[in-house]
């Protein structure tokens, strides 16, 4: 056949059906019989609940239902991948309140409107208690408890053993470092819709926004006794997840209870408020980072000691200081000896959950913010001190220091590609020629160079190809796409395999009922987990239709092969025979005749990684900081990520830009924040500085490749990968521009009112020292390897 259709942009063919408005959301669902459910959530951080009265509300016009915790039997739960199991959430809070936000009762009613009207009419006796919000007061004695017959906000923690990381350092730099929580708002809200009517063949059938149906489908069974082959779930389009859906939360359970209590369909589509407090937020840790160095500028060691916001009760974000941001503590860097300490407090907050790069933005933001004060230290450029001690390309595959095991680096070939790109050179010497001048508006570069995980852990992913008698046919995957370009991807990969052409292929995907089994969305593992799995089964399909075309041409199978076709028939490849240009026959022939037989031309099956795979990249970013008022204003972003093998570069594109806007947000814009009492203050999209495209420039975005031997397409993911290089880079630049002040650190977000104090106090003599002592909890953790971790009394 032709050149491989791999490598090429190819346009999106899930497009049209979005931008078209055909596509279905859970919230737009022709469900005859749907009633709504409007949920009562408290408003108070920290309370215990002494009555609650629903006859007012059970009485409105509409209603059909008033629930709470005494009212129905529904199981507690800690969401995705617990810190600690031994703390779970009741969907409905039972005698205590734990963030403001926490659902207290559940309305069910014939409309909306009668749901969200009686939510209003019950009348809940709290009795406040003291909240806390700050993870690091709340692991101070005294402090008020989230769960008081625990005795402590420790959630868990672990230290290293060993020698001090520092010993024997020339230079050691130091910095307390805050990654602010976030918000993950996606488009749409969470959403979920049960049916215990069910369908043929099925009890119940749940549709939901997820980037998991078949995790959700397991959770769900699992926590009701349901049967799994009695119980479908299925996702339709969905409007963004950006890991703030990748498990079964509180409300979609009570939803399932009511459903189940009532017989009848129930809904729940989050309001935008809601969301704001309720949906699991992201990242909020707070880094202590000690890096020695000598005087050369090798590094010789590095402490870390991060404390982690839980949140109310034990959820997936607690546990990223203790695993995802360990394992990529030392980043691209050769550093001998690391110490890595990690606490998670419970406080008075919305739970933490996964936000897109789940671990690794917080541990890039923390290493190249250190590295660059280190470079400061020093008087050394930043680009010149990370090549000093990026990992030998020639080394991988590799295991760092914490066990992290690398598949293939080459760190440097990013960096001076982006370094390239922006003309570095150039910009320092305008930068001098600013400073030299007394320019109130200063101008700042800032540079990152990341690595980080993607398909954590490896595992396997189902994936399927038909060929229909007509010849066309059909792509599957354990996968679910809500955004990403799933199906363009796929619909590649068998188009290049089979020569069958791509708007003959459909995509079927986040159905239970449809698709077997899969791991979902998250960790940026589709395209080599999914998409190998899908090769797999396109190359399965063609030995077999090799065998049913030879037959046909009366030729041995060795002998036939795809060829080009002539634009007759279906159009796309036909199967030929060596020697003889004039005998073929086509997709169509070869299917029919499989069906006649009654066979068909299906593969389905898993293909397994054994580990992940961890792309990189180097992104530099130029800023303007006006030191009168403290504004940052982006000038450029220059972004070179590396994820292996591309199939489809609009695809790696289009992520690249998401994650850029993403990560520049946290960097300068968004940051979830509450006051004393535990009250959110940025609970609307007034008050949390969500940019829009009228905020943002436009990036320029280039790729390395460096495939990954992992999978047979080479690939690594790209989904999160803008997200972790671009905050640092932010955060870098602004620091940059005023460091010739006296300014040493500014903490995300590096809002106008924190760059002024910073360029005030600098102009004053009185530049912060980025540096405080360690909470004293972490001298009395267990040490990780020890017997407390092995037995998980921790």
């Amino acid at each position: 056949m032709a050149g491989s259709l791999l490598g090429t942009a190819v346009r999106r063919v899930e497009d049209p059906e979005l931008l078209t408005g055909r596509g279905t959301y859970v919230g737009n669902l022709p469900i005859e019989g749907l009633l709504h459910v409007a949920f009562v959530r408290s408003p108070l951080a920290h309370a215990v609940v002494t009555g609650i009265d629903t006859s007012e509300a059970a009485a409105a016009p509409g209603v059909v239902a008033v629930y709470t915790a005494s009212d129905l039997d529904l199981p507690a739960h800690h969401g995705l991948m617990p810190v600690n199991p031994e703390i779970p959430r009741p969907p409905l809070a039972v005698d205590r309140v734990r963030f403001v936000g926490e659902v207290v009762a559940m309305i069910v009613a014939e409309s909306k409107a009668a749901a969200v009207d009686a939510v209003e009419l019950v009348e809940v006796d709290y009795d406040p208690l003291d909240a806390v919000v700050d993870p690091e007061e709340a692991l101070e004695s005294g402090a008020p408890l989230a769960f008081p017959e625990r005795g402590t906000n420790l959630t868990t923690g672990l230290r290293s053993g060993g020698t001090d990381p520092l010993e024997g350092a020339d230079v050691v730099v130091r910095a307390r470092m805050v990654n602010q929580r976030l918000a993950v708002v996606p488009m749409e809200g969470n959403a979920i819709v049960v049916d215990p009517r069910g369908d043929d063949g099925h009890d119940l059938v749940v549709h939901v926004s997820t980037q998991m149906p078949h995790g959700f489908h397991a959770q769900l069974c699992g926590l009701f006794g349901l049967d799994k082959a009695r119980t479908r779930v299925v996702a339709p389009h969905v409007g963004g997840g950006f890991g703030g859906k990748a498990g079964m939360i509180a409300e979609h359970t009570a939803a399932v209870g009511a459903a189940l209590a009532l017989g009848r369909p129930v809904s729940w589509v989050e309001t935008r408020s809601e969301n704001l407090v309720s949906m699991p937020h992201g990242r909020d840790q707070i880094g202590y980072y000690e890096l020695g160095l000598t005087r050369e500028g090798r590094f010789t060691g590095m402490r870390a000691r991060v404390v982690g916001n839980g949140g109310a009760y034990a959820w997936f974000g607690g546990a990223l200081p203790m695993n995802m941001t360990y394992v990529m503590a030392p980043g691209v860097y050769d550093v001998p000896t690391v110490g890595y300490d990690s606490v998670v407090a419970m406080t008075n907050t919305t739970p933490m959950g996964a936000f897109r790069g789940a671990g690794r933005p917080e541990a890039a933001a923390h290493l190249e913010r250190i590295v660059d004060i280190a470079a400061a230290e020093l008087g050394m450029d930043p680009a010149e001190l990370r090549r000093r001690n990026f990992l030998d390309p020639g080394a991988f595959p590799l295991t760092t220091v914490v066990g992290a095991a690398y598949d293939v680096g080459d760190y440097d070939l990013p960096l001076r590609e982006a370094l390239r790109l922006v003309d570095y050179d150039a910009l320092r010497e305008e930068q001098e020629r600013r400073r030299k001048s007394g320019d109130p508006v200063q101008l700042g570069i800032g540079m990152s160079v990341y690595v980080e995980i993607t398909a954590g852990g490896g595992g396997s992913e189902f994936g399927s190809v038909r060929v229909h008698p007509d010849g066309s046919a059909t792509v599957s995957a354990g996968t679910s796409g809500h955004g990403q370009g799933h199906a363009t991807a796929f619909a590649m990969i068998v188009s290049d395999t089979l020569g069958i052409p791509m708007e003959r292929i459909s995509f079927v995907q986040s159905d239970t009922a449809l698709v077997p089994r899969g791991g979902g969305t998250g960790g940026s593992r589709s395209l080599q987990m999914g998409g190998s799995a899908v090769s797999a089964a396109a190359d399965d399909v063609l030995v077999q239709a090799r065998r049913r075309a030879a037959d046909l041409l009366e030729a041995a199978p060795d002998d036939v092969d795809l060829v080009d076709g002539d634009g007759s028939g279906t159009g796309g490849a036909v199967f030929g025979v060596a020697g003889v240009p004039t005998a073929t026959v086509s997709w169509d022939q070869v299917a029919a005749a499989a069906s006649d037989a009654g066979e068909e031309l299906f593969a389905g099956l898993d293909a397994r990684q054994e580990g992940a795979t961890f792309p990189f990249g180097a992104h530099v970013s130029v800023v303007e900081v006006d030191t009168d008022t403290g504004r940052v204003t982006m000038r450029r972003h220059v972004a070179v990520d590396d994820c292996g093998r591309i199939l489809n570069p609009l695809l790696v594109e289009g992520q690249q830009h998401g994650g850029l806007a993403q990560g520049i947000a946290q960097a300068l814009y968004e940051e979830i924040r509450y006051d004393a009492e535990g009250q959110p203050i940025t609970a609307t999209l007034a008050d949390y500085r969500m940019p829009s495209a009228a905020d943002l420039i436009s990036w320029e975005t280039a790729t390395t490749e460096t495939p990954t031997p992992m999978n047979v397409l080479g690939a690594k993911g790209i989904g999160e990968s803008a997200t972790v290089g671009s905050t640092p880079a932010v955060q870098n630049a602004v620091v940059d521009a005023v460091s010739h002040l006296g300014v040493r650190h500014i903490d995300l977000p590096c809002t106008p009112e924190r760059v002024w104090r910073a360029v005030q106090e600098a102009k004053a003599g009185a530049a912060a020292d980025p540096w405080r002592e360690p909470p004293a909890v972490f001298a009395d953790l267990p040490v990780r390897g020890g017997e407390a971790e092995e037995t998980g009394a921790i």
